[in-house]
């Protein structure tokens, strides 16, 4: 399916607009879908790295590879390692393009993650929560990183989620156990009054969609299973999942933004259970016409949420059409088009 079938009007000449070249490189590679070797995604490439956010980034970043302050990375938010890594990898940068990328994933591997596999914000296994590991693997992934320990932290991941393995909150001698923050399974978050974070969740099952089927262990299949059960146990267009300290969803889960932090919007969700295989899903019903409706009359969606001033980059006003939401949004729609059967594509008039 070609995006411009994806809505009407079709917002693709406006991504294509050379006045915004990160934007412009994601949709030549995302959504027009050009070959690595295309000349002309490679000038936009070239040209989002000059000239856009990941060039900012990378200018401010350390020549030992960290940002600000030396460390775990988590603080200061939202300019300290952690939050430069994953607005990094949300905006396309890759190990292959640029050597100081390759240097900041070694920093932080070596700093932010523990013997056990948990990224960590203090040093100690004790600092891990489900959203930080979830959004640095994947980040990690997305950058290009290839080192063997990520394998520990896609572990510890895993049996995060369903408990093999670990031990309880009090068990202090155990080397694998809960902690306050994640303190049990299925994405239960000291933060959200020990109940089930689906923030978390959905980074956590992001993260799990980038490692392919062949690859993925026993306890790997058994956290995306018992995830996916999770994030589809209630309607992804309603988020009435477990609250914590409110007595109704976080009103964040309707405000689609850019860039994505650990707090995670239903485009995110709709990201992470379509590239587990689930686009086909009838449960996405709601939320995809949902995601379809914020559209406006020039085929564009809004920016709603943001760190404007205080992290290394603006991405524009609030409440105006934004390329980067967007580009967001038609990335979702593409991906839930493109798992549909094709009888079901050509029933609806979308290209088979």
């Amino acid at each position: 399916m070609s995006p411009s079938s994806l809505s009407r009007p079709d917002p693709l000449p406006w991504l294509l607009e050379p006045s915004a070249p990160g934007v412009r490189y994601l949709a030549l590679r995302d959504l027009v879908g050009c070959a690595p070797d295309d000349p002309e995604l490679s000038a936009a490439r070239a040209a989002a790295y000059s000239a856009g956010p990941i060039a900012t980034i990378l200018t401010n970043m350390e020549p030992e590879g960290y940002w600000v302050d030396p460390g775990a990375g988590y603080y200061p938010k939202y300019r300290g390692t952690v939050w430069s890594m994953l607005a990094l990898a949300q905006l396309g940068a890759h190990i292959a393009h640029d050597p100081r990328i390759g240097r900041a994933c070694q920093y932080l591997l070596e700093h932010a993650l523990t013997a056990t596999g948990q990224f960590t914000a203090n040093g100690a296994p004790s600092g891990t929560a489900d959203c930080q590991q979830g959004e640095l693997c994947w980040a990690l992934v997305m950058l290009g990183c290839q080192d063997p320990r990520l394998e520990s932290a896609f572990d510890w991941m895993a049996r995060s989620v369903t408990g093999d393995g670990v031990a309880p909150l009090g068990a202090r001698d155990a080397v694998l156990r809960y902690y306050a923050g994640k303190c049990g399974p299925t994405f239960a978050c000291g933060s959200n009054n020990k109940l089930p974070c689906a923030w978390g969740g959905v980074k956590v099952m992001l993260a799990l969609s980038t490692v392919a089927s062949r690859r993925r262990t026993r306890v790997l299949r058994a956290a995306i299973e018992q995830g996916v059960e999770f994030l589809l146990g209630v309607d992804p267009a309603v988020a009435d999942y477990p609250a914590g300290y409110s007595a109704r969803p976080s009103g964040n889960w309707w405000k689609f933004g850019f860039p994505v932090f650990y707090v995670t919007d239903l485009l995110q969700n709709l990201e992470a259970l379509i590239a587990l295989g689930y686009g086909a899903d009838p449960r996405l019903s709601r939320a995809l016409q949902l995601v379809r409706r914020k559209q406006d009359d020039s085929g564009r969606w809004i920016l709603e949420y943001d760190y404007a001033g205080k992290t290394w980059f603006d991405v524009g006003p609030k409440k105006k059409p934004n390329k980067w939401v967007t580009l967001r949004a038609l990335r979702v729609l593409r991906a839930q088009s493109a798992a549909e059967p094709a009888s079901r594509r050509r029933a609806v008039g979308g290209a088979a």
